[in-house]
Formats: structure tokens, sequence, C-alpha cells
């Protein structure tokens, strides 16, 4: 590789919020936050869904209730429309 016109390659650590699961690998990414793991410091970056969490990895199924959403938008909204 060429030296200056790549970025900077780093130990990095991905962090699943919902599992607590660490992923060490090396990216571009950066952070403030570091974390030293079998003597090597890692950039921890933290991640909402990975494949860990992820449905689609996974297999878990989730059934979201939009009828009862709508249902529950439409009264909350009748109530405030006829109480003006």
């Amino acid at each position: 590789m060429k030296s200056k016109i790549h970025p900077k390659y780093n130990d990095v650590c991905f962090i699943d919020v919902s599992s607590g699961k660490k992923f060490l690998t090396k990216s571009t990414l950066t952070s403030q936050r570091k974390e030293t793991i079998d003597g090597v410091e890692y950039n921890v970056v933290v991640r909402d869904v990975t494949s860990d969490s992820h449905p689609a990895y996974t297999g878990e199924k989730r059934f979201v209730d939009t009828a009862g959403r709508v249902e529950k938008f439409q009264s909350k909204f009748r109530r405030q429309r006829s109480g003006a």
C-alpha cells in the first residue's frame, strides 16, 4: 500500500448494546473511548444492531402490531379533537 493515500487501519472493538458481545477486528474507524484487551489497545465502537442481534442473522421473527398502533393513534386523536 502507498503510505500517504490510505487511511490509518486501527484495532477496533465493536460492542453490541443489546447482547453485550464484543467483536474484535480492524477498521479505519476511531473513537475517543479505548479499551485494552489482551495487551492490545482497541478503539471502542458501540452499535445498536450487529450480526449477533439482528433478526436476519438470529432467525428471530419480530411481529410489529401496526394495526394496534394506528388504532391507538386514531382514538387519541379523536379524544383531543372532540374535547376542543
